[in-house]
């Protein structure tokens, strides 16, 4: 960690022991009014899906804005009801006494614009057809997520926003929020993320989206819901996954182990598999009819176990459509192309305190992306700091148990502007 980027004396030891968000219910924000996207096309209006935690003061600053990243949604803290196997995406970071400390932040999170998880994108319906939208829906950017979350913040209330908050695609909401609301924003803590994207990455978010393109069930994006590209959007999440790991996590975790090495495990007899699956995983035979896998494609490393239940699990909660549009969205993010031509004249508005944390085995994000953002708000004469934490965990190192990460974040917010 940069020592540069805190103070010791801004490091509370003295917060209570950290509880829960609790029971949690999401709302929707339904906004009337047309809004203009940055591809020209117009809404009649959109509906975005949020969770709200704690209380918003009486002077309606004290609020905390997270943005999620890519694959994220509104439930970041918090469980729906008491059978949820798991809480909220964030839920160890947001709570009371936690570092995001709802006991005295009023925290909100909203599903984006484009999203698929009850706000407004290409799974909604059009009024103008009755119609799912699909390829009609407007080619929405970073920019047209944050205006469309500045409405939301409108209704709930906020007078000035306490932070932006939010890592890797949610990280460039954060930047965005300070650029298009200088007045409003107060602070921005971006994690994990870049101004723009590498080449590499680009490369990656296009194998997704060929995967989706290239599936037969894709129709020109016209499906019905819960059908479409399942295997092309299964593979776009297996390969997609692997860029938030790295190779030491990823060998730690699995090695070279066999499933037949996993404790008491035992030949199970054949399910047959529903179409969607069976076609993922190469299954059917020459008539048509469910195959016995061979022996030499059939599920041998733990890995592959792994990166199977993940592409499954992935298709069951997102829709295909939506990943073409967000991955889209990521890719043509550029602060510099946008602001001017440089970074420095990108981050020109901006009034709000920056600290940017970059994770030293993230490779999707690498930490010189995240420090170049820090260089350019300094060089513009921005109030910014860095910090870089040592982990081997990977892009996803924002989103996994951390001390150092939640000191880091408690004591940013806590600091007086």
């Amino acid at each position: 960690m940069n020592d540069a980027a805190l103070d010791d004396d801004l490091l509370d030891d003295s917060l209570a022991e950290p509880g829960e968000v609790g029971l949690v219910e999401p709302r929707d924000f339904v906004s009337p009014e047309p809004f203009a996207c940055d591809d020209g096309r117009v809404l009649p209006g959109f509906t975005l899906r949020y969770e709200t935690y704690g209380r918003l003061n009486p002077a309606g600053d004290n609020a905390v804005l997270v943005c999620h990243a890519l694959s994220g949604d509104h439930h970041c803290a918090g469980i729906h009801s008491l059978a949820d196997r798991k809480p909220g995406w964030w839920n160890n970071l947001i709570g009371p006494g936690k570092a995001v400390d709802t006991n005295a932040l009023f925290v909100v999170c909203a599903n984006v614009l484009g999203g698929c998880q009850g706000s407004t994108g290409p799974l909604s319906i059009n009024p103008a057809t009755g119609r799912p939208y699909g390829l009609a829906f407007p080619a929405v950017t970073i920019r047209d997520m944050v205006r469309s979350q500045k409405r939301l913040l409108d209704h709930l209330g906020v007078k000035q926003l306490r932070c932006a908050l939010g890592g890797s695609m949610g990280g460039m909401q954060a930047l965005q929020w300070g650029i298009e609301y200088p007045a409003f924003c107060t602070k921005i803590l971006a994690m994990a993320t870049t101004a723009r994207e590498g080449a590499q990455a680009i490369a990656f978010n296009e194998v997704g989206r060929q995967a989706i393109l290239q599936d037969p069930e894709w129709n020109q994006g016209n499906y019905p819901r819960g059908g479409g590209p399942r295997v092309g959007l299964a593979i776009a999440r297996m390969m997609a996954h692997i860029t938030y790991l790295s190779d030491a996590s990823m060998d730690r975790k699995f090695g070279r182990r066999t499933v037949k090495d996993r404790p008491g495990a035992a030949p199970a007899a054949p399910a047959a598999p529903d179409p969607a699956e069976a076609a993922f995983l190469g299954m059917m035979g020459d008539e048509g009819a469910p195959a016995t896998p061979t022996a030499a494609f059939d599920v041998n490393f733990e890995v592959q176990s792994y990166l199977r239940y993940q592409g499954q699990s992935f298709i069951n909660r997102f829709d295909a459509n939506t990943y073409l549009y967000i991955t889209r969205a990521i890719d043509g993010f550029d602060l510099a192309a946008s602001g001017g031509g440089t970074l420095e004249a990108a981050f020109a508005p901006v009034r709000a305190e920056t600290l940017v944390v970059g994770f030293t085995s993230d490779w999707l994000f690498p930490p010189e992306q995240n420090r170049a953002i820090v260089l350019a708000l300094q060089r513009a004469g921005k109030h910014a700091s860095y910090a870089e934490l040592a982990t081997d965990l990977g892009h996803d190192s924002f989103l996994l148990e951390s001390p150092e990460l939640y000191a880091l974040v408690s004591a940013f917010l806590n600091r007086r502007a």
